[in-house]
């Protein structure tokens, strides 16, 4: 009887252990899928249609509160407001593919990273790469099935990458973008 509960206490431990490293193991696996700018293996770990949607909260949100109450409150402004959503789902859509996803990871534009050009070390005014796509990242569990790494940009603004639990494998299903407060606003 004892031997049987040293052995559940002891696979629980590996189940709990695996947990834990899970998400680091994924974005580890993202990391080296960026830096290789293997797009098949990137969307291994991204769950499109849960980003896609969280990103289009995100940027529909930002349009309205940018237009501000005046704008919104005016028929033509309404108008104008549903335009510019429109065209900032579009946007979404199209860097929520692995080329998008692996672009904002490595901080070049979506037309470098599908062209490969952009990156030359001999040219001075050619993008940089960083040599590590979450280079001084701070991590953090959020939950037992959410967890956080979020990286500053040069002006200290954060993108935090969500990464969600599904049975035991992690995938990326949202990216907190710094976007700005209103103009105007305190």
């Amino acid at each position: 009887m004892n031997k049987v509960v040293v052995v559940l206490v002891v696979l629980g431990l590996a189940l709990l252990g695996y947990l834990a490293a899970g998400p680091f193991l994924t974005i580890n696996a993202m990391r080296k899928a960026v830096e290789t700018q293997n797009s098949a293996e990137l969307s291994k770990h991204i769950d499109f249609p849960v980003l896609r949607r969280n990103l289009k909260v995100q940027v529909d949100d930002y349009v309205v509160r940018q237009a501000g109450p005046d704008v919104q409150s005016h028929p033509f402004g309404s108008i104008a407001v549903q335009i510019a959503s429109g065209v900032a789902g579009g946007a979404v859509d199209a860097l929520t593919t692995p080329a998008g996803v692996g672009a904002m990871m490595e901080g070049r534009g979506v037309l470098h990273r599908i062209t490969g050009g952009g990156i030359d070390r001999n040219d001075s005014v050619a993008h940089e790469p960083p040599d590590d796509p979450m280079e001084g990242a701070s991590y953090g569990f959020e939950s037992a099935s959410r967890f956080t790494a979020t990286v500053q940009d040069p002006a200290g603004n954060p993108t935090v990458f969500v990464l969600t639990r599904n049975g035991l494998a992690w995938r990326l299903t949202d990216i907190r973008l710094p976007l700005s407060e209103p103009t105007g606003a305190d």
